[in-house]
């Protein structure tokens, strides 16, 4: 089983973050319990961290689609074929759609399958917006390209008023989020910071002082969990799937 770089550089990174947090609490507090405890703590923030980093890749895919159909109506209306517009994609298209696009570009030279090559760029972002686009193009393949362009800039317009009006929520509840996210690890930094005096340490060293901890890990990744729930905007549902094996659903 093939293991995604992307997923396995960004394992090494987290488990490194929590390993080095656990030895610089340990220096602070002397305390073997209190040092995983607040490792613990770093584990919680990284992982919804690394979920708010996958909304970001949507985010910057949802972002980039306007300017990819604005390159492809440019393409179109400089004479250049549909495969030479999505080929050109991978050079002057949006660093995000690039490898996608480069793959298209081989896939086609490869065996010439156009809705193969492009069910595969689709699959690959796995995005709404991308999945509407895509569509577009399939069906300008098939019964001819005159309403392409109309088309493609009708959905750049419902695109840029769906980005203006996230952003603005985004703007607005930033803040908010942010200031939630540093009451939670408030306690924990003062827990370190407190942890230097020996008492405080032979505290928490008690079964009592254990369960205070197992619990504050507990609620502390249940808030985590709960203020991204209720300040993640949702996101439409992807209507236009795709099986690679059989071509388009």
């Amino acid at each position: 089983m093939k293991i995604n770089p992307r997923f396995q550089k960004r394992t090494i990174s987290s488990v490194s973050i929590v390993i080095a947090s656990c030895l610089v609490a340990f220096l602070f507090s002397h305390s073997l319990l209190i040092s995983i405890a607040f490792s613990l703590f770093i584990a919680i923030f990284i992982f919804i961290a690394q979920q708010r980093g996958d909304t970001k890749r949507n985010s910057e895919i949802h972002g980039a689609c306007p300017e990819l159909i604005d390159i492809l109506i440019s393409g179109v209306q400089s004479g250049l074929s549909l495969n030479e517009s999505l080929s050109g994609l991978a050079l002057r298209g949006p660093d995000i759609f690039k490898s996608e696009f480069q793959e298209f570009t081989e896939n086609i030279y490869r065996d010439g399958d156009f809705n193969r090559a492009l069910t595969s760029v689709k699959e690959s972002l796995a995005h709404p917006s991308v999945d509407q686009i895509i569509e577009a193009l399939f069906i300008a393949k098939e019964l001819g390209g005159a309403e392409l362009l109309t088309i493609l800039r009708l959905l750049g317009k419902f695109i840029r008023e769906d980005l203006a009006l996230r952003r603005e929520i985004e703007v607005k509840q930033n803040w908010i989020k942010n200031s939630a996210h540093l009451s939670a690890a408030a306690p924990w930094i003062l827990l370190l910071l407190l942890s230097t005096q020996p008492a405080t340490s032979a505290a928490f060293s008690t079964p009592t002082g254990i369960f205070i901890l197992c619990v504050g890990l507990g609620l502390t990744a249940l808030a985590y969990l709960w203020m991204n729930s209720l300040s993640r905007i949702p996101s439409p549902n992807r209507i236009f799937m795709s099986n690679l094996d059989g071509g388009r659903a």
